[in-house]
């Protein structure tokens, strides 16, 4: 996969801003809440599926690689974290939204609003997954499915749906100022990216 300069830093901005988002958070137990997912879900729409999943692989990556970017710090050891799952399915996510905005370029702040709620889905389903699993069978806790799946995504759910909003709602205006999709655009070179 042949990256332009412009694509690159658009990728580690999404990545960047991601990071941000994990330190403007508000503490609920077990799974806090935070802007990640906003990040997230721009990603997806404004950098379509191939740069908004890159933008959150490169987040993953310097997180485990050591960088204290994640909600609870970072490094290797941070996929055994019980929030973990929440990583891998924005990564998912961002693939998601990105590939159904790509195929709905027109698509009005309606549809743009149902793809978020998929990827929020997406998130959910990894998320609490995870979840449930690391707490009760790394850390030998009684965490019923019922409880994951308050703590990891009903609490959530209202301050998630409207970040989804809020992106639907600005995703059209930002996306024509920055070109449709900006991996789609074609590089000084003369050749697709």
């Amino acid at each position: 996969m042949r990256l332009s300069t412009r694509d690159m830093v658009l990728a580690a901005l999404f990545a960047a801003l991601t990071a941000v988002g994990a330190f403007i958070k508000v503490p609920v137990p077990h799974v806090p809440f935070t802007l990640q997912w906003l990040f997230v879900i721009f990603a997806g729409l404004l950098l379509g599926a191939r740069l908004g999943l890159l933008s959150q692989l490169v987040y993953i990556s310097v997180g485990l690689a050591g960088a204290p970017v994640f909600a609870y710090g970072g490094g290797p050891a941070y996929v055994l974290q019980p929030t973990f799952g929440y990583l891998v399915g924005f990564a998912g996510a961002a693939w998601l939204n990105g590939r159904l905005a790509e195929k709905d370029p027109g698509a009005p702040p309606a549809r743009l609003f149902l793809y978020n709620l998929v990827g929020l889905a997406v998130v959910y389903g990894l998320g609490v997954a995870h979840l449930y699993l690391i707490k009760n069978y790394l850390l030998h806790l009684h965490f019923p499915l019922a409880t994951a799946i308050w703590f990891g995504a009903l609490l959530c759910l209202p301050g998630d749906i409207a970040l989804c909003l809020v992106a639907a709602l600005l995703a059209e205006k930002v996306r024509a100022r920055l070109g449709q999709f900006v991996s789609t655009v074609t590089p000084a070179g003369g050749k697709e990216a």
